[in-house]
């Protein structure tokens, strides 16, 4: 009976083909995987032709979705190998990893623990180790490597002679783990422990070989095996929870160290690129950059792929390593196709050291039922997951994009932002375009909602509906709405519409309302795109409406700066609502509301003066009463800053009327040159915050205007109304008289 112990880094194309040769030599009894046990009866789909990599085992707990873990596999992992190696040849495989049951009922219990300070038996220097080091760091320390990663990969990634490697990984594990400080984890002693307690029932089962695949930090402690009895003891009594696994897609970009997955890589795309062509000099890595590059129109020719794997031998020999790897080709390619220009680099990093793969996994693989039919759904709706970027525009005028625009909604309604929105040419167009880019954690998250219900549609009506029953805010429940409604959900659609016939008629808060009105709005006036009667909450929002009028004005009067700009942008917003339901007789209520809070003398002058400019705007107060209300504005108040107030309001937005209305402009213009030099000073920060607002364009025409000073336009005699004219000619001798002049004659003397 022999058991040969495997130490490999989880994703590497050296490890992977070490093992696949080692195997093949060896031909075991049975094969151990480093892996939790609860997925070997997923094993059985590893032959599918249809469970392609990367894709990884999902566990999770049924009763706890959020609670779950992934287990990534691409073509270039060792298990990988190891497993499709057992299921060509018949060979039994098993995983032996701690049971998540265990594992999970762990970390829940370390969860209601209270927060324990640091250990302190632990000295300095071991808590730097435990915290700060990877201990791989200290082998490429040795060896002159700055980089742990870089030395790993060019002593076994890259070597295609597995002779005698795993005994010198066994050899360097086992010398830092006599060496470095013992780590204080539980999880760790336990999966440990029942890795050889996994070990040694297959010794029981009377299998002859045995091969362990496992993390190379692992290896010694599998070979040099305590006493049984003491693995059982730390074993014993463990507490477990219910666990459910299945097979789903995995992306390379999610296997990387920046995705924060805690075995990962810095290159999938590469290693995948080495795993297929383990000879390549580089010549066909540099032919793929350069396809790549043409593809986006930038000109590379067969001298500029000669160059650049010249360079990177070159770079490889002076840094004595023995073959290029991808800083090596990197540098290649930044100083012979990129230019120096370091941009391009992040497009081969993107597209090819990265790379956007995804795999596939068989339909019949059991699956909660939600997952289950949001896949149908993409199925039907000709949805791939993808893992790159894709645009996709819809016509909600055809069936088919309809179905997928209301697809895309509903999973947005459940945390699963699949697709991201990106424009709409005007509300109420029949045009949507999308971003879609499909992430694996997106899995848990539809399992999470499977309690909600078996089908999209009603996992999420459910889920909308208990959310708004738990808000509330009327605001909050009308964002919903607005969500719904593109969604497609009536049982949705409705209970929101009741909560918030609920709250709207028991809220006496007015800023509240001001905020709920304009998604109800946005609903009732484009409800008919997407084949929803208006009518059906129209209703509600003209009483909503009718109730802010009644209680906007006191809502205005002594409120502090921060209420009052809040207010002033709220009124913005109303006021485009009603502009754009555009009924006669609220218009008119609306512009009554707006006349009162500009009378009220007490009314926040921030407000008052946003509220006389809308009026202005929709020529309800004429010339002459604008006049005067601006000039009161500024003349009656003894507080410089109440007028500064009042103008930042009437310009929000636009200072146009200022570049056009002569009359306006001097009325500003005088009060300003009024300002005492202290007052003005403390007048600017507010000035130039008013200012500030206008276009670039609006700025330069008010500089221009102020620089050539204080002018008071005459009107001409054609542009002066209701002229009497017979009265006037009796004026002209008296004029002429004074002026020294004499008046003609008839005869023109």
């Amino acid at each position: 009976m022999s058991v040969h112990v495997l130490g490999i880094r989880h994703h590497g194309p050296g490890s992977a083909r070490n093992v696949k040769a080692f195997l093949e030599q060896t031909k075991p009894d049975i094969i151990l995987v480093e892996g939790p046990p609860e997925g070997d009866e997923l094993l059985r789909w590893s032959g599918h032709s249809a469970l392609k990599p990367p894709v990884a085992i999902l566990a999770y707990r049924p009763d706890e979705p959020k609670r779950g873990e992934f287990y990534p596999f691409a073509e270039f992992s060792p298990e990988w190998q190891a497993i499709q190696f057992g299921v060509r040849n018949k060979i039994p495989v098993r995983f032996i990893d701690l049971p998540l049951a265990n594992k999970f009922a762990l970390e829940q219990e370390e969860e209601k623990k209270e927060e324990q300070p640091a250990d302190q038996s632990l000295s300095n220097a071991e808590l730097a180790v435990e915290v700060n080091h990877d201990p791989i760091g200290y082998l490429a320390e040795a060896a002159g490597f700055t980089d742990g990663e870089r030395w790993w990969e060019n002593m076994f990634e890259h070597r295609l002679n597995h002779d005698g490697v795993f005994d010198a990984v066994h050899e360097a594990m086992d010398v830092l783990r006599s060496t470095l400080p013992e780590k204080n984890n539980r999880i760790e002693k336990l999966r440990e422990a029942h890795m050889r307690k996994m070990i040694r029932q297959a010794e029981k089962d009377s299998f002859n070989t045995i091969t362990v695949i496992c993390g190379a930090w692992h290896g010694p402690v599998l070979v040099n095996m305590p006493k049984q009895k003491d693995d059982n003891e730390l074993l014993k009594s463990l507490p477990k929870v219910k666990v459910e696994t299945t097979w789903i897609p995995w992306t390379y970009n999610r296997l990387t160290f920046a995705s924060g997955y805690g075995a990962g890589i810095q290159s999938p795309g590469w290693y995948d690129h080495i795993w297929k062509h383990p000879s390549d000099d580089g010549t066909l890595w540099m032919a793929q950059v350069a396809r790549l590059f043409r593809s986006k129109e930038m000109d590379t020719s067969t001298a500029h792929i000669i160059e650049a794997v010249r360079l990177a031998e070159a770079l490889s020999s002076l840094r004595g390593i023995s073959k290029a790897g991808p800083e090596e080709l990197n540098e290649a390619t930044w100083s012979v196709l990129c230019n120096g220009d370091s941009i391009l680099l992040e497009l081969i990093r993107e597209e090819l050291i990265v790379s956007d793969t995804i795999g596939t996994v068989p339909e019949e693989i059991p699956k909660p039922p939600l997952l289950q039919d949001v896949e149908k759904s993409q199925k039907k709706l000709r949805l791939q997951s993808e893992a790159g970027i894709k645009e996709l525009t819809l016509d909600l005028r055809e069936e088919l994009h309809l179905d997928k625009s209301i697809f895309l909604h509903r999973l947005l309604l459940i945390g699963v932002s699949w697709g991201h929105l990106m424009h709409v040419r005007g509300k109420g167009t029949f045009k949507e375009q999308w971003q879609l880019k499909w992430e694996p954690e997106y899995s848990i998250r539809i399992i999470e909602k499977g309690n909600w219900g078996n089908t999209l549609e009603e996992a999420v009506s459910n889920f909308v509906a208990s959310e708004a029953k738990e808000s509330e805010s009327l605001h909050v429940v009308c964002g919903l709405l607005e969500k719904v409604i593109p969604a497609d959900l009536p049982k949705a659609t409705e209970a929101l519409i009741h909560q918030i016939d609920n709250l709207a008629a028991a809220t006496s808060d007015v800023i509240q309302l001001l905020q709920a009105l304009p998604p109800l709005v946005s609903v009732s006036r484009y409800g008919n795109v997407r084949q929803t009667d208006e009518s059906m909450i129209l209703g509600i929002v003209n009483a909503m409406i009718a109730r802010v009028c009644i209680g906007l004005p006191p809502a205005c009067v002594s409120v502090d700066d921060e209420s009052a700009q809040n207010i002033t942008e709220q009124i913005y917003h109303l006021n485009e609502s009603i502009s754009l339901l555009n009924q006669v007789e609220q218009k008119e209520e609306w512009n009554e509301t707006l006349l009162l809070i500009c009378d009220n003398k007490n009314t926040a002058p921030l407000v008052s003066g946003y509220s006389t400019r809308l009026l202005s705007d929709g020529k309800v107060i004429e010339t002459d009463e604008l006049n005067n209300r601006f000039h009161f504005a500024l003349s009656s108040s003894g507080n410089p800053s109440i007028a500064a107030s009042w103008v930042e309001g009437f310009l929000k937005g636009s200072g146009t009327i200022l570049i056009l209305d002569d009359r306006l402009w001097n009325l500003v213009n005088n009060w300003v040159r009024s300002l005492s030099e202290e007052d003005f000073i403390s007048l600017l920060p507010l000035m130039r915050r008013t200012f500030s607002q206008f276009t670039h364009a609006e700025r330069r025409k008010i500089g221009d205007k102020a620089k050539k000073g204080s002018t008071v336009t005459l009107q001409t005699l054609s542009e002066v109304e209701n002229i009497d004219h017979e009265r006037a000619s009796r004026a002209l001798p008296v004029v002429m008289q004074l002026l020294g002049l004499k008046p003609k004659t008839a005869h023109g003397e």
